[in-house]
């Protein structure tokens, strides 16, 4: 049954595009399969996505910010930062290592298409340092972490605890110890945070 182009959201074609993706794949997939997929037109999908590319890059932008998303309210709650802290890394590796275990063809696919797409990823990253350097300033704020660039902190918590989120490691996400081994990285990281610089 055919799609009235009129009723037509970019909701529904970004749904859509998932499952094209995850049938093709990538480098496979093109506008005109996910137009055939809702039976509308592919100028159709183009009222809403101008491009090929503006359409990978929102199918793309979406499926991270089910990660990043959920990540605020830690991030902006209630509690003492290092707990936040640990909350926050921990709610981020168990996310990206869930969507992986239940759909790893899916989980691929979407890897493939973010490793084309820097800009998207980029901005990713930036959103998730972000969150973190406001747990880090709320920190420094509370007299808990003696960060000088709260934004720099969160950026090196990002990047010293990749091995638990980054996707390039994924084949590590299933070994024995891994909570343990993340526990570990996060102990040292809120000791440093918690260390007054010499002087």
């Amino acid at each position: 049954m055919s799609t009235d182009p009129g009723t037509l959201s970019a909701e529904r074609i970004l749904d859509t595009a998932e499952e094209v993706l995850r049938r093709f794949g990538p480098a496979k997939a093109t506008v005109l399969d996910v137009a055939r997929a809702l039976g509308v037109s592919h100028g159709s999908v183009y009222r809403h996505f101008p491009s090929k590319a503006a359409l990978r890059a929102a199918v793309a932008e979406r499926w991270l910010a089910r990660v990043s998303t959920p990540l605020v309210e830690i991030a902006t709650g209630e509690g003492p930062a290092a707990d936040r802290l640990r909350r926050w890394l921990r709610e981020l590796s168990r996310s990206k290592r869930r969507i992986a275990r239940e759909d790893p063809e899916l989980f691929d696919n979407f890897q493939r298409l973010a490793a084309q797409l820097e800009d998207v990823v980029a901005t990713h990253l930036e959103v998730l340092a972000g969150q973190l350097a406001v747990i880090v300033a709320d920190g420094v704020a509370a007299g808990e972490f003696t960060a000088a660039d709260p934004a720099l902190a969160g950026r090196a918590v990002l990047q010293a605890t990749a091995r638990f989120h980054h996707p390039a490691h994924v084949s590590e996400w299933t070994e024995p110890g891994l909570e343990d081994d993340m526990a570990a990285v996060v102990a040292l990281l809120i000791d440093g945070l918690r260390t007054r610089p010499a002087g």
